[in-house]
C-alpha cells in the first residue's frame, strides 16, 4: 500500500493546477464553466478530454472550453481522467493522471495543462459546433454552424488570388452517407490573423440551388470520387490552370479507374480532362500519376519542376500544363524508404504528408505520418529536413502523438505565414478509423485538425543534421 504522505503531495499539486477564478462574464445557473489552458502561455487547449469516475466524457471546444452540466456531480468533489493527446497533467500516487475539483454551478474552473508534444495544438478546422460549449455559456455567439459534421484529408492549391480547399468524403447533419465527390471552399491566402487559439477560420463552401455544401468532382461511375495533386500550371497561352488527379473508388476502398481533372470557371467544379487506367485483368493496379501533394521547384538551369508525392516525391515533370497531361513527359523518382530517427528510433517509416521548401530553415521541411508507429499505429507525426526535395531526408524528430487514435494525411500550409517566417502551419485528420478499438471523440472524429510548429525551437535541432540516405 502507497503510504498517505506520497498520495498527498500530488493531491495539492492537482488542487493547486485546477483554480477556481473569476471569468469574464457571467456563467448561466447549472452550468459551470471549465477553462483549460497551456500552463505555459496560457492558451486554450482544443480537444482536452475530462473523464469522469463512471465514464462522462466532457472535451474543450475550440476555445479550451467545457460547459460542466452533471447534476449528479455539481457541488461535489469530483475526479476527472484528463486525456489530451500531448497535453497532460502529472501523474498522482497511483500513476493516475487527472485532477480532484469541485465544479459549482455559476463558477469557473482553470486547468492548467502541460504540453508534451513539440508541435502547439491550434484548433479544428471543420465540423459542427466548434464553439459549442463556449455557446451554451452565451459566448461565442458569433460563430455560425456551415452544415458539415466532417470531413476527410484536405487538398489545397492557390488560384485566383483564393485559397481553393478540397476534402474527401464529407458528413452531414441529415445522413451518414454525405457528399463523396469532393467538398470544397475559399479562402483568403493567408485566412489567418494570428496563429493561436482560438481558431476561427470561416470557409465560403461552394454550395447547390438549396444552400447545401456540394460535391465538385463528379467524374463518371459509381462509388466516391478522390481528387490529389492539387495544384495550378500556366498554359502554353499562359492560362492558369487548376487542376488534378482523381481516383474512383468501389468498396471496401479499391481504386477502379484514375485521371486527370481540370477545373472549370464557369460551373466551380472539376471535369474528366483524361482517363488514364481502368482496371481490368491486363492492369490491376493502377500505374504512377501525378497525385499526392505537389512542390515546386528550380534547377540550376532555371527550370521549374513539380514534385508530386505523399509525403516524399515519387513522380516529377516540368510545371507546365502541357508536360502535366502528357505522361510522357513524367519522370518516375525513387522515394526514400525511411529516414533516421531521434529519441531512440533509429528508423522511422514515412506513410503519408507533405513537403515545402522554408525560408527560415533554408531547406526543405517534411511533416509526415509514421507508418505503424508507437504508441499509436497511425498517429505518431514526425518532422524532417533536406537540401533537395528528393533528399535525403532527416534525420526526422517526433512532434506530435496519440493516445490510441489516428492523425492522418498531414498537409504543410506554407502560404499561411509571411516569408521567412519561423512559424510553419499544418493540419491533418484526426479520426479513430484505423486504432485499436477507438471511442471516438465527439464532434472532432474524422475531421481537420490545425497545429503549428515553431522552427527555432531547440527541439527541433537534430533535424539540422545533415542526413545520411538509409
Amino acid at each position: 500500500m502507497i503510504p498517505i504522505r506520497q498520495l498527498l503531495p500530488a493531491f495539492l499539486t492537482l488542487t493547486m493546477n485546477s483554480l477556481m477564478g473569476a471569468e469574464a462574464g457571467t456563467v448561466p445557473p447549472g452550468l459551470c464553466r471549465i477553462q483549460v489552458v497551456d500552463m505555459e502561455n496560457g492558451w486554450p487547449v482544443p480537444l482536452v478530454e475530462l473523464r469522469t469516475v463512471h465514464q462522462q466524457r466532457y472535451i474543450t471546444d475550440n476555445a479550451g472550453v467545457i460547459a460542466f452540466d452533471a447534476p449528479d456531480l455539481l457541488g461535489r468533489l469530483t475526479w476527472f481522467d484528463v486525456i489530451g493527446h500531448g497535453y497532460e497533467v502529472g501523474k498522482d500516487g497511483f500513476g493516475i493522471r487527472g485532477i480532484r475539483v469541485t465544479p459549482e454551478s455559476g463558477k469557473t474552473l482553470k486547468v492548467e495543462v502541460n504540453r508534451t508534444n513539440i508541435a502547439r495544438r491550434i484548433g479544428r478546422l471543420t465540423g459542427a459546433g466548434l464553439y459549442a460549449e463556449s455557446q451554451r455559456l452565451g459566448q461565442m455567439l458569433d460563430w455560425q454552424e456551415q452544415g458539415i459534421v466532417g470531413c476527410d484529408s484536405v487538398q489545397n492549391a492557390v488560384h485566383n488570388g483564393r485559397m481553393f480547399w478540397a476534402w474527401g468524403d464529407t458528413a452531414i447533419p441529415g445522413y451518414p452517407l454525405g457528399v463523396f465527390d469532393m467538398s470544397s471552399a475559399t479562402t483568403p491566402v493567408q485566412p489567418l490573423d494570428r496563429f493561436d487559439p482560438p481558431l476561427k477560420l470561416r470557409f465560403d463552401y461552394f454550395r447547390d440551388h438549396k444552400g447545401a455544401v456540394r460535391g465538385v468532382a463528379k467524374m463518371p461511375g459509381s462509388g466516391p470520387t478522390w481528387v490529389s495533386g492539387y495544384t495550378t500550371l500556366p498554359d502554353k497561352a499562359g492560362k492558369i490552370r487548376l487542376v488534378g488527379s482523381y481516383v474512383k473508388i468501389k468498396p471496401p476502398m479499391d481504386a477502379y479507374e484514375s485521371g486527370l481533372c481540370v477545373w472549370s470557371e464557369e460551373t466551380n467544379s472539376f471535369v474528366q480532362h483524361k482517363v488514364l487506367w481502368k482496371q481490368d485483368a491486363a492492369q490491376p493496379k493502377q500505374p504512377p500519376m501525378p497525385s499526392g501533394h505537389p512542390a515546386l521547384w528550380k534547377d540550376e538551369q532555371g527550370r521549374e519542376w513539380i514534385y508530386f508525392g505523399d509525403p516524399l516525391p515519387v513522380l516529377r515533370c516540368l510545371a507546365t500544363f502541357e508536360a502535366w497531361e502528357d505522361s510522357t513527359q513524367w519522370e518516375n523518382l525513387q522515394r526514400q524508404e525511411s529516414l533516421m530517427g531521434t529519441g531512440g528510433q533509429e528508423k522511422v517509416v514515412p506513410h503519408s504528408g507533405s513537403i515545402a521548401w522554408n525560408a527560415y530553415r533554408k531547406r526543405w521541411v517534411s511533416v509526415f505520418m509514421e507508418s505503424f508507429g508507437k504508441p499509436s499505429v497511425f498517429g505518431e507525426l514526425w518532422y524532417a529536413e533536406a537540401d533537395h526535395p528528393t533528399g535525403p531526408w532527416g534525420p526526422a524528430v517526433k512532434v506530435l502523438t496519440h493516445q490510441n487514435y489516428t492523425f492522418y494525411n498531414p498537409r504543410l500550409h506554407p502560404e499561411f505565414t509571411p516569408e521567412g517566417s519561423p512559424i510553419l502551419i499544418f493540419e491533418g485528420t484526426y479520426t479513430m478509423q484505423f486504432a485499436d478499438h477507438a471511442h471516438a471523440t465527439p464532434r472532432y472524429d474524422y475531421n481537420q485538425m490545425l497545429y503549428r510548429l515553431d522552427l527555432d525551437d531547440p527541439k527541433l535541432s537534430e533535424a539540422k543534421e545533415v542526413a545520411k540516405p538509409q
